[in-house]
């Protein structure tokens, strides 16, 4: 079979998988003899279609089977033999135009991560929910309910009112220069849960029942209201609990809220992708009065499904690269010192703008492009910095090729400095300059989220991995005492283990798993981002090898410190230039454990003249000496 015969039946997120004919042999017949018998099955949403009596069915034919799917889960894979043959990813799907990108506000509450507790001997307001008779009762004891039990055993009206206030107070630092609130989507947990929220969101936004509604099954005449949700402009929340969760388009939607947890990794994108949904500008413009277009939606996550192994909650533009400004970015690409994460904004940033502007300023900017449409230069550079492409581009070729991508990636944009000119032209006329809402005051409150297991789980279930896999992690060990061992060496076993533990089933990244050691009080420092070589510390720290678990940038500080004290008391002096050398490259040791002479020239060395401004500084006699005793003493 064609990969390619499929693609026009992909959608975003989507995976084909298929079986050969002469896996099932239900029904025999001659080439001669006419069949009334199919030649190939597709069988859509297959991953729950096959299943129970359907499986029955499916088997009986002898024929090729093609499954699609946008959520596919383990079952899946095995009922067609891990046989994907195309793929359809989010992140493509961005840099298409197909689906819009996403943020994601975390909000944390006391109540929200530690539950409460209803003393005894109090009069309590009951609801029957049968009947939805009030009464009110003593309690003979303290009730006490975890996060997860309100809104199914107990209603906590105080944590859905300070949620909704947050959001309210919030949501146009996300939606700038916007009079009317964002199409809203607030998944909660039951029937009552909603009409609970339904209240307080009334209540706070002053909004009546044309403003906020529930669609849920229980709801008069839901399909009419759905219907509403997506055309009338006055209606800007709706409160379900399973309805709009799957298979409903609500294309103008702009905000999805969970107010309940979600298990399963499936369903929780296919309830993310309410509002993932890409719509035609005027037709958003019709329900959302004073909007230009559909540039992203935006993920609230009260209850932490964003915290879950299983979630994929990473948007396509990298969340540390959301303050750098689209002209910044642009200047890299021209100067080829732009980076992977960089490159990945990068696109996503265009394929925003290209949601925003006219067709006649695209056909501009293609024109300026030598033909090369803004949507193909975004497409080339989700290519570019894919996770899968990158590895395999490192398998090939090591770093040289992953950064040979994206500079291939970037080639439009670096060689016709008119067009860059004309994308910032373009964008300042569309973007509106705020003060973005900063997540990290509400989120650094990480106290709170001690009353739950889930980061005990992680270090528990890592740790269970390392014994599992005892001979790969101990010869990491020995590299890493091993000072004739290459530094290059030991990175590139580094990535091939963060390649492998970040793929199902485990789903672990450096970060998430440097967060679980911080908040069980392990780990010390907060901020930045964590990669590779968080990655070793945490390994050194588990394997015996250093009594403190500490962020790897400040190990190669304090060495650098105490190399230089040594250096002096030898009686060696640098210079002011001379030590600039040496700490661009500790500072590039702490993100990538060595240094290349060939790194040299790239960012931020070559502002100096790279490779030849190094070997001018320290000698010929000299530099590469120094480099090599920084690499094996500075990471140490």
């Amino acid at each position: 079979m064609k990969m390619c015969s499929w693609s026009n039946i992909l959608l975003p997120g989507l995976c084909a998988l298929t079986l050969p004919s002469n896996h099932f042999q239900r029904v025999h017949r001659s080439p001669s003899t006419p069949s009334r018998y199919p030649e190939r099955l597709i069988v859509d949403e297959c991953h729950r279609s096959i299943y129970g009596k359907w499986r029955a069915v499916l088997e009986y034919f002898d024929a090729h089977m093609v499954g699609l799917t946008a959520t596919p889960v383990a079952q899946t894979f095995g009922f067609f033999h891990e046989n994907l043959v195309s793929q359809y990813t989010y992140r493509q799907a961005v840099a298409d135009g197909v689906n819009v990108d996403f943020d994601v506000m975390r909000i944390r509450t006391a109540v929200g991560e530690q539950g409460g507790s209803i003393p005894a001997n109090v009069p309590v307001r009951i609801v029957d929910l049968h009947t939805r008779r009030e009464r009110y009762e003593l309690l003979d004891t303290n009730l006490d309910y975890s996060a997860d039990a309100i809104g199914r055993t107990v209603m906590n009206p105080s944590q859905i009112r300070t949620v909704i206030q947050r959001f309210h107070d919030d949501w146009p630092q996300y939606f700038p220069n916007r009079q009317h609130v964002p199409k809203t989507l607030i998944f909660a947990k039951t029937d009552q849960h909603a009409d609970e929220i339904v209240e307080i969101v009334r209540e706070i936004f002053g909004g009546d029942s044309k403003f906020c509604a529930k669609i849920t099954y229980r709801a008069e005449n839901p399909e009419q209201l759905i219907s509403d949700f997506r055309t009338e402009g006055a209606f800007r929340i709706a409160v379900t609990v399973d309805m709009i969760a799957t298979g409903t388009d609500i294309k103008p939607l702009e905000c999805v809220m969970f107010l309940r947890g979600v298990s399963s990794a499936t369903y929780f994108e296919q309830m993310k992708g309410r509002g993932a949904r890409t719509i035609d500008p005027d037709a958003f413009q019709r329900v959302t009065p004073g909007a230009r277009a559909k540039e992203k939606f935006l993920l609230v996550d009260p209850v932490g499904v964003t915290d879950h192994p299983l979630v994929d909650a990473r948007p396509l533009q990298p969340a540390s690269q959301r303050q750098v400004s689209l002209e910044k970015l642009l200047n890299k690409a021209a100067s080829q010192g732009i980076n992977v994460e960089e490159a990945a904004a990068l696109g996503s940033r265009l394929a925003s703008l290209n949601q925003q502007i006219t067709p006649d300023e695209q056909a501009e900017l293609a024109e300026l492009a030598g033909g090369e449409t803004i949507t193909e230069i975004a497409q080339g550079l989700e290519r570019a910095t894919d996770d899968e492409t990158q590895e395999q581009a490192f398998q090939s070729g090591g770093e040289p090729a992953q950064r040979q991508l994206v500079l291939d990636a970037v080639r439009t944009l670096a060689e016709h400095p008119e067009l860059r000119a004309r994308i910032l032209t373009i964008r300042r006329k569309y973007d509106m300059p705020y003060d973005e809402h900063t997540l990290d005051r509400v989120m650094s409150v990480e106290a709170r989220l001690l009353g739950t297991n889930a980061p005990q789980q992680t270090v528990e279930d890592w740790r269970k991995y390392m014994d599992d896999n005892a001979d790969e992690i101990v010869a990491l060990g020995v590299a890493f005492s091993d000072p004739t061992r290459a530094p290059s060496d030991v990175y590139k076993s580094l990535k091939r283990l963060a390649s492998k533990i970040e793929s199902p089933p485990y789903q672990w990244t450096p970060e998430i798993l440097w967060r679980a050691y911080q908040r069980l009080g392990i780990a010390q420092g907060n901020g930045g981002r964590k990669g590779v070589p968080e990655l070793m510390a945490i390994l050194r720290y588990e394997l015996g090898l250093d009594s403190n678990l500490r962020p790897y940038r400040s190990v190669v500080e304090e060495n650098l410190r105490n190399w230089l004290a040594r250096q002096e008391q030898d009686g060696i002096r640098f210079t002011i230039d001379q030590v600039w050398w040496i700490d661009k490259i500790a500072v590039t040791l702490a993100n990538r454990l060595y240094v290349t002479p060939d790194d040299l020239d790239g960012v931020p060395f070559s502002e100096r003249g790279g490779t030849d401004g190094y070997i001018r500084e320290f000698g010929d006699d000299r530099a590469e000496q120094l480099l090599d005793e920084l690499n094996r003493t500075l990471p140490a």
